[in-house]
């Protein structure tokens, strides 16, 4: 009786769960003043199922490549041997079942928001669409799922509207994801390689997926200022992060393959969540209503937190636990 659901958490990895939320919570705070509602814990648990489902999903079209790259990873039960392919196809359709069940109260556009999570899931992993074996649309498709999807939700929580995707910031969290998840193949280089999967990092190199992740990020961060507009000392307040990012995306072109490599990613996705956590709290913060020194303060504190942090990381390679998930 509890296999199932120990299963689901399993799944459920929290570092990327916890960044869905994020996201879901961004689409609210933006839709005005955030409060307790029932509506925000049924969005939570029917991202949760969908993600769920989708991991499922790709571990089991995967499972050799996980073989090679991840043959230790708790998170990977199937590889590791606690869980049987019938299990991921149970837990799979379960998954997808409870999230649609949890996006019925919130109306009818969240159960067609978390049916297209589903399919995107399905075209991602599965053949033969298989978006992951696609070199342009598999971060395209990856940030719809975990950015647009998300914000969706968090929007219809907030009983806002749904055309307020096509404004600036959903647009740069788009952006910046992109340029955060071109960096997973890295971590999965190995196993992409012996399979053949077309990775950017494979087709065109280092210099070119870093590139691109730069161009990305130095974008996002425009359409940040732009979605901020006026509040140009909270765009001010959030270039340390943006800074630190590119730094680290410039040590990770110089870094030698391996480690190196991942301590960078590490750290710069630590500080991409620092970045979102502080839009957050100023997003928060306005739609209470809260003075702009309180809102510059809250973004300056987290700010200063998360970039001390990552500083003695940066200072202790050696003590970084490598976690990253992309």
């Amino acid at each position: 009786m509890t296999r199932l659901p120990r299963l689901y958490v399993v799944m459920l990895r929290y570092r990327v769960a916890a960044m869905v939320a994020i996201f879901m919570l961004l689409g609210a705070a933006r839709e005005g003043s955030l409060h307790f509602s029932w509506a925000y814990a049924f969005g939570l648990v029917a991202l949760g199922s969908s993600y769920v489902a989708a991991t499922a999903l790709n571990d089991l079209a995967d499972e050799e490549i996980d073989r090679v790259n991840h043959p230790r990873d708790a998170g990977r039960p199937l590889v590791v041997g606690r869980a049987s392919r019938r299990d991921l196809h149970v837990l799979h359709v379960v998954a997808g079942v409870v999230a649609f069940a949890a996006s019925v109260p919130l109306g009818w556009r969240a159960v067609a928001v978390v049916a297209l999570s589903l399919v995107v899931s399905q075209a991602y992993s599965a053949k033969p669409v298989r978006f992951s074996y696609r070199t342009y649309l598999a971060p395209v498709a990856l940030a719809v799922a975990y950015v647009l999807v998300p914000y969706s939700i968090g929007i219809i929580a907030a009983g806002g509207r749904l055309a307020h995707l096509a404004t600036l910031l959903p647009c740069a969290l788009f952006v910046l994801f992109v340029a955060r998840i071109v960096l997973k193949d890295f971590r999965d280089r190995e196993g992409d390689a012996l399979y053949g999967k077309p990775t950017l990092l494979l087709r065109f190199g280092k210099t070119a997926t870093c590139v691109t992740s730069f161009v990305a990020l130095a974008t996002a961060d425009l359409l940040i200022a732009a979605a901020l507009f006026p509040r140009w000392e909270v765009a001010a307040l959030l270039q340390p992060f943006v800074a630190a990012i590119a730094w680290l995306l410039w040590t990770l072109w110089r870094a030698d393959e391996g480690r190196a490599e991942q301590v960078a990613i590490g750290i710069g996705a630590r500080l991409g969540n620092g970045l979102l956590l502080s839009l957050l709290g100023f997003l928060a913060l306005e739609g209470g209503h809260a003075p702009r020194v309180h809102e510059a303060v809250l973004v300056g504190a987290l700010a200063a937190v998360f970039l001390a942090g990552s500083a003695a990381l940066i200072a202790r390679p050696q003590e970084v636990l490598l976690g990253y998930k992309g």
